[in-house]
């Protein structure tokens, strides 16, 4: 199974017009219809569009190879914990999987087939992520933490350009695939628009260093899904990510040169009712992954495996709930109306919660939930060593009757 490749320069061309022929307005219709087709049956898409070049990619990852090649030590000047590292670097080690800590979606894993279920990782995801706001963002917001100036790395002049360059074309790609789903699911044409204006989207390319993590099997990042609204990929230049579709299937993605990777995120999910469900998806390193380690390796080119990736989100303040018909949509129940930032700040404090316990001697604190103290720790993490991650954290204390006098760190919120 392959995923459709939409060529975006028939829809740009022909909603340029203010008068379209019959014909083509039959024809833009046809072109939403298999965007919001494969939006809903796989979860993704692959679009072609002629802002978005080769050679702006290209520019993009040869920036952001030099920048992960840097020591930790230089990475970890832009670190920024405080702000649940939705700017600046996140250093490999902190982002969890979700599938690692969600009892439910370890469930859902259990049910698809064998030769389909994802690799399981043992741990934190070892690899890097940078974090870099694309676009405007509301003067006043309730939600200042998601929304958060960005982080400049010294040594890089060309840095900024570079990135709202790239990122702003990104965006650009995600507008025009929102407006041929909107219309495709029968929805103004502005419906997803409109309420991504001011949205914290996200340019967020990650680099995992395949000299130090470069052996097949290896997690850089477990099954899970994505909590923005689209999330959008440029071409990597090494293999390894594999997404799952609607009917359990997993596919192995290949990104043809000079196209874009269009995956549905959470809050296209609520948008819908369910009618979209966020897509599922996993970075491993395969044996395809070998092969091009070792052409890289015979031209001395880097080995830092970086995605081009960016996430497009619905503003902070806009209300997320089911639109249109999608109000009538079997499960749009389970979907009741909630301010996006709201839901965001769930979603990183469920992941955050569950994932991280402190295993210390602190059995005697037992009391009501409470926040306590800011304390700097070393951490043991699903029982691995974790020297590198070493931050300021809020100790919680939850009830021995709730949970057996267990003690967890609530730590930086973490972005899966």
């Amino acid at each position: 199974m392959d995923l459709p490749v939409v060529d975006l320069v028939p829809y740009l061309e022909i909603s340029a017009r203010s008068n379209p022929t019959a014909e083509e307005a039959a024809r833009m219709r046809s072109l939403c219809a298999v965007v919001s087709a494969s939006l809903r049956d796989t979860g993704a898409l692959i679009v072609k569009d002629p802002r978005c070049t080769a050679e702006d990619n290209d520019r993009f990852l040869d920036m952001m190879e030099r920048y992960f090649e840097r020591s930790d030590e230089f990475k970890r000047l832009q670190e920024r914990p405080q702000l649940h590292y939705q700017v600046g670097a996140t250093p490999e080690g902190v982002e969890v999987p979700r599938s690692l800590v969600d009892k439910e979606m370890q469930e859902k894993i259990n049910k698809i087939p064998k030769e389909y279920q994802p690799a399981i990782p043992s741990g934190p995801d070892p690899k890097w992520r940078y974090m870099w706001r694309v676009g405007p963002r509301p003067s006043t917001t309730r939600f200042k933490e998601l929304n958060a100036e960005p982080v400049i790395p010294d040594g890089f002049p060309e840095w900024k350009e570079t990135m709202d360059f790239w990122g702003s074309k990104m965006i650009s790609a995600i507008e025009v695939v929102a407006e041929m789903a909107a219309i495709g699911f029968g929805l103004p044409k502005d419906a997803f628009t409109s309420l991504m204006n001011l949205g914290p989207h996200l340019l967020a390319p990650t680099g995992s260093d395949l000299k130090k993590h470069g052996s097949e099997g290896t997690v850089f990042a477990g099954f899970h899904y994505d909590l923005n609204f689209l999330t959008i990929h440029g071409r990597s230049r090494f293999p390894g990510l594999n997404i799952w579709v609607r009917n359990g299937q997993k596919m192995e993605v290949k990104v043809p040169l000079g196209c874009l990777l269009i995956q549905t995120g959470k809050q296209l999910e609520w948008l819908t009712g369910g009618e979209c469900l966020a897509g599922m998806h996993e970075v491993v390193v395969t044996n395809r992954t070998l092969e091009v380690i070792e052409r890289a390796r015979q031209e001395n080119r880097s080995l830092w495996r970086v995605s081009s990736t960016l996430f497009g989100h619905i503003a902070s303040d806009a209300m997320l709930k089911p639109l249109g018909q999608f109000t009538e949509a079997p499960l749009a129940s389970n979907y009741p109306p909630i301010y996006t930032g709201e839901y965001v700040e769930q979603e990183l404090s469920l992941i955050n919660l569950k994932g991280v316990q402190l295993l210390s001697n602190f059995g005697d604190l037992i009391g009501e939930p409470e926040v306590i103290w800011n304390l700097r720790f070393q951490i043991q993490w699903f029982g691995l060593n974790c020297p590198a991650v070493q931050q300021s954290f809020q100790i919680v204390v939850l009830s021995k009757l709730d949970l057996d006098g267990l003690i967890y760190i609530r730590g930086p919120d973490f972005f899966c």
